[in-house]
């Protein structure tokens, strides 16, 4: 079991493995985070580098007594929140994280089943749903969608990360839901058709 305190208390005194240590053990939770937020691979990978150059030069103002993977989630919700700002005046394609970030990432996944084709083209279409579906959604309510529901925090935790307050938190939630619920409906109509036509050519 990894000694969080202790690691970050070396890497404070200019240990350079402790903090290796530390990126080798939260790396895969910030990713995580990060290719939900960015929705494909590439600005995941850029993002997640960002969030850990990032904590690096900062390490010195965490107070241990914090837990170490929400500051690098708050790291990387306040990182993605800021670029999203900067850019929020170019145009972006909306079909873009499904078509080249979730099609290779769901398709190795696909290609390890062993299963109906018919059924993993199904699997594939839905991550890719969600994924499209979270694209279009603001910033602020995909952050509080998916710390909520796809990294587990409670209200209150969300509110921390966020800044804002318990009813902002609930209030944004439920409208992201019900924009996500929306635009998962009228994607899936589309979906449907091809998994129609392609259940008509078999």
């Amino acid at each position: 079991m990894h000694d969080t305190s202790a690691l970050v208390r070396k890497a404070q005194s200019n240990d350079p493995r402790a903090f290796e240590e530390l990126v080798s053990f939260y790396q895969n939770k910030v990713y995580k985070l990060c290719y939900h937020l960015a929705g494909n691979q590439d600005d995941a990978q850029d993002l997640s580098q960002e969030v850990f150059i990032r904590a690096y030069k900062a390490l010195g103002s965490f107070r241990n007594e914090a837990d170490f993977g929400t500051w690098l989630h708050r790291i990387t919700l306040n990182i993605w929140l800021n670029i999203k700002r900067k850019n929020s005046r170019k145009i972006v394609s909306l079909d873009e994280p499904y078509e080249s970030g979730d099609g290779s990432n769901m398709q190795r996944e696909v290609a390890a089943l062993d299963g109906d084709p018919l059924e993993a083209l199904e699997e594939k279409e839905f991550h890719g749903l969600v994924q499209t579906a979270l694209s279009k959604l603001t910033e602020e309510h995909r952050a509080v969608l998916v710390l909520r529901e796809i990294e587990g925090y409670s209200y209150e935790e969300v509110a921390c990360l966020l800044g804002c307050s318990l009813g902002t938190v609930k209030s944004r939630l439920s409208r992201a839901r019900e924009v996500l619920r929306r635009e998962m409906m009228e994607l899936g109509r589309h979906v449907d058709l091809d998994v129609a036509a392609a259940r008509e050519r078999r």
